[in-house]
Formats: C-alpha cells, sequence, structure tokens
C-alpha cells in the first residue's frame, strides 16, 4: 500500500508547507487535478519573496522541456535565497523520460525544491526511485473524490473557510456542477466576496442568486419529487429545464437520477436499514437515510430493476444511440413518465 494512503495526505502536506518544512522534491500525481494544483500554488506563492522570484523560481512544462532541463534547473544553486523552487506542470507529458531522475535522487540539492505536477496518471509503483522519492520528500497520490462525496466535501471546504453552508445549497452546487473541485471552490470563492461583510452562510437563494442555479428547478429538486412521485413537480422541472437549455445537461441529469435509483435498490436489499449501516454502505450523510426509507415504500424492488434499465436506455439514447432527433428534454420527460407510472 502506497505511503500516501497511511501518513501522507492532502492536511498533512500543507500543514508542513505553513510550518516551514519544505522537502527537497514533491511528487504529486492521480486522478484530481485540484489537490495537485493547491500544493503546488501554495508552493509557488508563499515560499521565495517577489524579489527572490526573479533569479529563484522556474516553472517549467512537461511537454515543454527535456528531462536533462529539468535536472539541470534543479542542480543549480539559490541566489540571494535559501531556497530554488522548480516547479514543472504537465509531467505526465515526460512519460518514460520520468526515469531520469532516479540519478538526480542519488545526489539531490537539498536547496531546491522540486515539484512535479504528474496528472491524471501515477508512477510505475515497481520503480525503484519511487522509495527514494518517499525517504527523500513527498509523494502524493490524490485521493478519488465520488460524486457521492461532493456535497460533503463542499461543506468541509466551507468550513475550512470559515463559511457555513446548508445540505440543500451543498446539493446544489454538486448536482449542477459535479465532481469538478476546482471549478467549486471559485464558485464558493466568489460567493465568499459577495457575502463579505453580511455574514458567512451560504443559502440556496445565495446560489441561486450568484451562480444561476435555480434552487426550485434543479437536479437536486428533481430527484426529491421522483423520490416523493410528486408528479406535478416532477414536469415542471422537467419542463423548466426544456426552457433553459445553457442550465440543463441531460447526461448530468441522468447520472443524478440514476445514482439515486442504483442507491435505493441497494437500499431495498440490504437486511440491516438501521442508519449508520444505511449511512456506511451508501456513503451518504444520516441525514438523508429517512429519504431512502420513505421512498422505499413507493418503489418496490421490482420497479427499480425496471426503472435502472429505462435510465440505462434514455442515457444510450441521448448519446445518439437509436434516438438522434429526438430533444433531451423530452428523453427526460419520457424516462420520468416511466419512473413515475
Amino acid at each position: 500500500m502506497a505511503k500516501e494512503e497511511s501518513k501522507v495526505n492532502f492536511n498533512t502536506i500543507m500543514s508542513g508547507l505553513k510550518a516551514g518544512r519544505y522537502a527537497p522534491i514533491y511528487f504529486l500525481m492521480g486522478e484530481e487535478p485540484y489537490f495537485i494544483d493547491k500544493i503546488s500554488d501554495y508552493i509557488e506563492n508563499n515560499i521565495l519573496t517577489d524579489d527572490q522570484k526573479d533569479m529563484n523560481l522556474r516553472i517549467l512544462y512537461g511537454k515543454d522541456v527535456k528531462m536533462e532541463d529539468i535536472l539541470l534547473e534543479a542542480r543549480q544553486y539559490p541566489f540571494a535565497s535559501d531556497r530554488r523552487i522548480v516547479i514543472v506542470k504537465e509531467a505526465q507529458s515526460l512519460k518514460r523520460n520520468i526515469d531520469k531522475l532516479e540519478l538526480y535522487l542519488k545526489a539531490p540539492v537539498m536547496s531546491t525544491i522540486l515539484v512535479f505536477c504528474y496528472k491524471y496518471e501515477k508512477l510505475d509503483g515497481r520503480k525503484k526511485y519511487i522509495k527514494d522519492i518517499e525517504r527523500l520528500g513527498v509523494l502524493f497520490q490524490t485521493p478519488t473524490i465520488y460524486d457521492n462525496q461532493i456535497p460533503e466535501w463542499i461543506i468541509r471546504y466551507c468550513s475550512d473557510e470559515g463559511l457555513q453552508i446548508d445540505r440543500k445549497a451543498a446539493s446544489m452546487l454538486a448536482n449542477n456542477i459535479g465532481n469538478d473541485l476546482t471549478r467549486i471552490a471559485s464558485e464558493i470563492d466568489k460567493l465568499k466576496i459577495i457575502l463579505a461583510d453580511k455574514g458567512n452562510a451560504i443559502t440556496p437563494d445565495l446560489v441561486e442568486t450568484n451562480v444561476g442555479i435555480s434552487k426550485e428547478y434543479n437536479n437536486f429538486e428533481l430527484v426529491a419529487a421522483l423520490r416523493r412521485k410528486n408528479t406535478e413537480q416532477v414536469f415542471r422541472i422537467v419542463d423548466y429545464f426544456g426552457k433553459s437549455p445553457k442550465s440543463f445537461v441531460v447526461q448530468v441529469t441522468l447520472a443524478t437520477i440514476f445514482k439515486f435509483f442504483a442507491d435505493l435498490l441497494y437500499y431495498q436489499l440490504l437486511r440491516d436499514k438501521s442508519s449508520a449501516v444505511v449511512a456506511k454502505r451508501l456513503g451518504i450523510n444520516p441525514y438523508f437515510v429517512t429519504d431512502y426509507a420513505e421512498a422505499s415504500r413507493l418503489y418496490p424492488i421490482q420497479k427499480l430493476q425496471r426503472i435502472i434499465g429505462y435510465i440505462r436506455h434514455t442515457d444510450a439514447k441521448s448519446k445518439g444511440f437509436g434516438s438522434v432527433n429526438t430533444a433531451p428534454e423530452d428523453l427526460l420527460k419520457e424516462l420520468c413518465y416511466k419512473i413515475l407510472y
């Protein structure tokens, strides 16, 4: 099991940096670019003074340089500073040339902070220099944040920023932005500026007004209406989507609906339906367990199995398989009718 899973995580890395504990190498890799950018941005912006950056900060791009160029920069000593920083962005473009790092790690320049931003990929764990990176510095693989974890991530992010956000507002952001953590953080940062001296609470009204997400007509409310079999509300939301194509992406909506009904089917099959067990198995907050209990009385297992099939069929149609000319809102309307009846 990789070291980062047991000791090295985003919070410990950031805590070390903020405490002035710097490593000679940071190798940041994985599928979630948000964490990589946050760490590399902090190193770029907070360790050297503006005067020191001119001579001691180098930003390189893996697609534009060779590994030899990077190591040449890393081996230089700082000028009028205790540190020299070399940040390699898009390092995944180096591919096999990254293996040349092994030689540098045998005699690294300890006054250099060498940072590799290796996005969407990870190093081959069999490489011998993996151990050297772990011994000398930081080897970090970004955690995977699943869709059902996004609302909780939003709540934690807001808390870290000194903000409060209610669950509906968090779900509105999650369901309409998706799992793009960078964009979510950017929207929250904008809301923080807007709040200024008006308090620290992010409400559904604030999200609706400033992010362009309706607090009444969104994926979160559509699923809630389907969950309760509120036919009138379901088709009111679908009609709104049809009139607001810029804020409606049918595949995102289908993914949200699928997630709920797949989880509901799983809930139905659980023997132990206690709040703690359900929350753990579904990866949700215990606050939402009652939603599944109530919906289970309206949707038996056999119906849920058919609904899963309906959603998959609709998703295929939305991507041009078997129904090229059907408008997205009409596909959604047909699906909702099948779910409700």
